[in-house]
């Protein structure tokens, strides 16, 4: 029964975050809201709101391991699996903005968190930081979209009703998805002797993942691949900084070693994820396929490591 409620949480974070991005897009452009607001922003944080629900809802029962964990290894897996699959189907051709600016910020925060955990916690003042931080990026953010601003023909939307109802249903499912995934990972963890910390940084780091994936894959199909690359560095940046500073403040939570650890490999595969980004402002197949064997080779690492399964 646990699997199955596993599934049921997952399908409604995934459902949860299309209905919530399609209800404050329409809900932003009735407001004349500028559309590249919309996408840098509302549909950046859409997708990462399955995150935001579970890791917020694991900090307040006090599941630190799978909080921390979801982040760590939702980011991970978007930097090599979502790019990396999304590479193989179509190059990404990178903007130079996110080369320049979004890109080095994700790679500052995150090493930023590194040192943040290396007394073992995130405490409230870690928090606040990574929130006034957030706050910062997001006022850069909008003040180079409204400097860039170009005409754009407008959007479709809803009606008030439609949208408003659209987002709340999105949120509702997002929360209850949230609380499903949460505590039916738990009970999976303990039955599997698997232990919180490897259920967050893969099964539950993957299905939360699920939201940037479609959407950078279908991206990818219609051509438009630099959505894929600009939608995971949002993404990650926003887990960083909203989400583990939200739910840092909401509760300190405490930092096994192994998460200093994998943080200083997310920042590896960070800068990786860069050079292959900055070498003629593409990520070919290769350097996609190299993504991806290398999000294998990383999770085959954190099995063995739970397990002390050890080859030498």
């Amino acid at each position: 029964m646990e699997y199955i409620l596993l599934i049921v949480g997952f399908v409604l974070l995934v459902k949860g975050a299309d209905f919530f991005v399609d209800g404050a897009s329409s809900i932003a452009g009735k407001l004349k809201v500028p559309s590249l607001i919309i996408g840098l922003t509302v549909v950046s944080m859409g997708t990462s709101l399955p995150e935001a629900a579970v890791s917020i809802s694991a900090s307040i029962s006090g599941n630190n391991a799978i909080s921390l964990g979801n982040v760590i290894g939702s980011n991970m897996f978007n930097l090599l699996m979502v790019v990396g699959v999304s590479c193989m189907i179509l190059p990404i051709v990178t903007d130079k903005e996110i080369i320049k600016r979004d890109m080095p910020i994700g790679i500052a925060i995150t090493g930023a968190l590194c040192l943040m955990l290396l007394d073992g916690e995130l405490s409230r003042i870690d928090a606040a930081i990574l929130l006034v931080l957030f706050a910062g990026y997001m006022f850069i953010l909008i003040r180079s979209a409204l400097k860039n601003r170009v005409e754009a023909p407008e959007q479709k939307v809803m009606s008030w009703t439609k949208s408003l109802v659209f987002t709340l249903v999105g949120v509702a499912a997002i929360i209850g998805g949230g609380q499903l995934v949460v505590e039916n990972a738990k009970i999976i963890a303990a039955n599997l002797g698997m232990g919180e910390t490897l259920i967050g940084l893969t099964v539950v780091a993957i299905g939360t993942s699920l939201p940037e994936l479609v959407t950078s894959i279908v991206a990818a199909k219609k051509g438009e691949s630099g959505i894929a690359m600009g939608n995971v560095v949002g993404s990650n940046i926003f887990n960083i900084l909203f989400i583990l500073g939200m739910a840092g403040l909401i509760k300190p939570m405490t930092a096994e070693n192994t998460f200093f650890i994998d943080t200083g490999i997310l920042i590896a595969v960070s800068v990786m994820m860069l050079i292959f980004a900055f070498t003629k402002r593409k990520t070919n197949r290769i350097e996609g396929a190299t993504a991806v064997i290398v999000y294998i080779a990383y999770t085959a690492y954190i099995i063995m490591r739970t397990f002390h399964i050890w080859i030498f």
